[in-house]
């Protein structure tokens, strides 16, 4: 089956094979380190991996890959990245300090000390560095950047500098992107931004130079509790603006793209939800759902939702806010059982997720551990349809070429494709 007729039955909630997604998402992904592990294991020609997304270094999949993995998914993203600078089809090489020779965009900057690697909001090194690699590590955290927040001289309007309207420059690459994909079997998967309320990795303001208000991780946390009327106004502005934005981008699209990303915001722990169910829907719920009906009353794009954690509570909230999918299906987390996660929820909404436990089995269990895991949440999560396979959350850097290789001939032998 094409990925699309995979996609059609999981939205339906028909049981059939299933549609594989590995590198179509900021949260579907996986790490450079991986996709040149999985070349080399399937024998194709060596090349220099593209970086997808720079905050957690995500690798392009060329089709030579995707096609012997099984991957029927596309990304079709935005120029914009977590640190301002655009990103398009001009590319520079980069060693990465573990010694990966890598593809990255021409604006990416970075800078070195004995603590690690530095990169910069907008590719410009005239302001201190956005983000920080530390030494040993695989990823860039966001560096805080603000003074104390000082509530006596805080102006709301300093959280508003990120939302805008989409340029004109941006709305051409999204047609370029269109014309480039054309006309596939694949599922096109939509990163389009702007509508991300209140995600945590987005709040210290990494794309701008020189961020101001509320950007303090503890502090934004605070003021879901005592500053909501403050942040009903970010989100009212944001919310204003993406609308906006939708119908623009969606009149350049049209239906080339079958999910769009709304949003990153985890609402889960390990072992509990950030927020209350009360919280949840006076504070994030309007505009979700404000969003997710523009999108059903003005297109035919599945709106997908991701969120780690143990959010079993919350999942009631989600579903009613509009969500056609949810992503990545935490089922390690405390109290998200798989079979309870199916039973309770579902029939009402697409797990996009959940595969694998990428935190113990693919990194560390053997490549039969993986398989027969693999089997097992295919069972759980295919019976009845609504499931699309993925990991729970993105392939981590040190997964055996081996294990991922055991994921994907589960995902052929559950699908009859072997």
């Amino acid at each position: 089956m094409t990925g699309k007729e995979k996609f059609i039955k999981a939205m339906k909630h028909e049981e059939g094979p299933l549609l594989l997604d590995i590198g179509g998402m900021p949260t579907t992904g996986i790490h450079c380190t991986v996709v040149e592990a999985m070349r080399e294991y399937y024998g194709l020609e060596k090349r220099i991996i593209k970086i997808l997304e720079p905050v957690q270094m995500l690798g392009v999949l060329d089709e030579d890959l995707k096609e012997a993995m099984g991957i029927q998914t596309v990304p079709l993203w935005g120029a914009g990245t977590m640190y301002g600078f655009r990103q398009t089809d001009k590319f520079k090489e980069w060693k990465t300090p573990w010694g990966q020779e890598v593809l990255v965009a021409e604006a990416f900057m970075t800078s070195e000390d004995e603590r690690g690697t530095y990169i910069y909001a907008g590719g410009d090194m005239n302001y201190p560095p956005a983000g920080h690699m530390p030494n040993g590590g695989f990823y860039f955290d966001n560096i805080k950047r603000t003074k104390e927040f000082d509530e006596d001289n805080y102006n709301v309007e300093d959280n508003f500098e990120e939302f805008g309207p989409v340029s004109a420059q941006d709305l051409e690459w999204l047609k370029h992107k269109k014309t480039e994909i054309g006309d596939t079997n694949q599922i096109v998967m939509g990163n389009l931004g702007g509508t991300a309320f209140g995600d945590i990795a987005l709040v210290p303001g990494p794309q701008l130079k020189e961020p101001k208000g509320i950007r303090d991780v503890e502090e934004w946390y605070i003021s879901t509790s005592i500053r909501q009327e403050e942040l009903h106004e970010i989100f009212s502005y944001q919310l204003e603006y993406a609308l906006q934005n939708l119908e623009k981008m969606h009149q350049v699209l049209g239906e080339t793209i079958q999910t769009a990303y709304i949003c990153g915001t985890d609402f889960g722990t390990q072992n509990g939800p950030f927020c209350s169910n009360k919280v949840f829907r006076e504070l994030y719920l309007p505009y979700y759902r404000a969003v997710n009906d523009w999108i059903h009353s003005n297109t035919k794009w599945k709106t997908f939702k991701h969120s780690c954690g143990s959010i079993f509570g919350l999942m009631p909230e989600l579903i009613d806010a509009g969500f056609d999918i949810i992503n990545p299906v935490q089922w390690t987390a405390r109290g998200m059982e798989k079979q309870k996660l199916k039973e309770n929820y579902g029939q009402d909404i697409v797990f996009w997720g959940g595969g694998v436990d990428t935190q113990k089995t693919l990194p560390f269990g053997t490549p039969g551990q993986v398989y027969d895991e693999v089997i097992e949440c295919c069972k759980v999560f295919g019976k009845n349809g609504g499931f699309v396979f993925n990991t729970i959350h993105n392939i981590q850097p040190g997964v055996p070429a081996a294990n991922l290789a055991a994921l994907v001939d589960a995902v052929k032998d559950y699908n009859g494709e072997s």
